[in-house]
């Protein structure tokens, strides 16, 4: 289950207005699809934002949020050559699609951020295009998104409370805070095994012939099934103990399917339809 960190009780209306209304400054690091995203965003928004790629070095002066946009491996080193360059106060939000590998990777250090007196929190924007790099980034990408944070128990409210505010000011509709593990339980099934099951299913021989006989559920098909392979493999191996029990009993289904089919099984057949109906129905209401 998620562990969603509460709202404070005190906390006023008004200050909770002055918030959703404050510019902040923003430093975003990585520039593709999903930082270039970003930067547009907040300008948009009217923050005051400024964007590097990975290779630049950022000017962090009166920063109030650092976004770091970039594959997972490069995270952690980016963040720990430039941890002391960080203002106080400043909240550094990672966007990366898996969580407990940086989490982990950081809560051995946890005292040692808090010294620096900045905060850092895991974060996944639930939004995306099929093709990357900052040339596809949208101001509108995130309109109606989630917002996924996953924060340290010692990161306390007032930073949640900010980022709550200001990713909803770029469009998000909802920002959720919950446990890494949880986060990426839930991504091997919501993400990443769309994309297993699309790259498998655009393999097909027949597909090469789909024209005059294909609509919308083709498209929706293929529409995830070319991604970048390097973000990917490396996404997927960081989470493939996840990944390898969703897809385990994906694969079951589609056995029990198969079985059905080859049996001449109709009956089989009609009631593995009504489970998936009835199943379709539950999560959509």
């Amino acid at each position: 289950m998620g562990n969603a960190i509460p709202k404070a009780a005190d906390a006023a209306p008004a200050e909770e207005a002055a918030a959703a209304r404050a510019t902040r400054k923003v430093v975003i690091a990585g520039l593709g699809l999903i930082g270039g995203s970003f930067l547009k965003a907040c300008e948009k928004a009217g923050h005051a934002a400024k964007g590097y790629h990975h290779s630049e070095t950022p000017d962090f002066t009166g920063a109030e949020i650092v976004i770091v946009a970039m594959p997972p491996q490069a995270i952690e080193p980016w963040i720990r050559e430039h941890c002391t360059a960080f203002p106080e106060g400043a909240v550094v939000v990672d966007v990366c699609g898996v969580k407990r590998a940086l989490y982990d990777a950081f809560k051995s250090t946890g005292g040692e951020i808090a010294k620096l007196k900045w905060h850092f929190v895991g974060g996944h924007p639930m939004a995306g295009k099929e093709l990357g790099g900052f040339a596809n980034s949208t101001k509108d990408l995130f309109n109606g998104a989630s917002m996924i944070l996953t924060p340290y128990p010692y990161t306390g409210r007032k930073p949640l409370d900010m980022l709550e505010s200001f990713f909803k000011s770029l469009g998000f509709a909802r920002v959720v805070s919950t446990s890494p593990q949880h986060h990426d339980e839930m991504i091997a099934f919501t993400s990443q095994l769309c994309h297993v099951i699309s790259s498998s299913y655009v393999r097909e021989p027949l597909a090469a012939g789909h024209a005059g006989y294909s609509a919308g559920s083709f498209r929706d098909m293929v529409r995830v099934g070319a991604p970048d392979p390097d973000v990917w493999t490396e996404l997927f191996m960081l989470n493939r103990d996840n990944l390898c029990e969703v897809l385990t009993r994906y694969i079951d289904r589609l056995v029990e399917f198969r079985d059905a089919l080859g049996a001449a099984d109709a009956a089989a057949v009609h009631a593995i339809l009504e489970d998936g109906a009835e199943a379709k129905k539950a999560i959509m209401n």
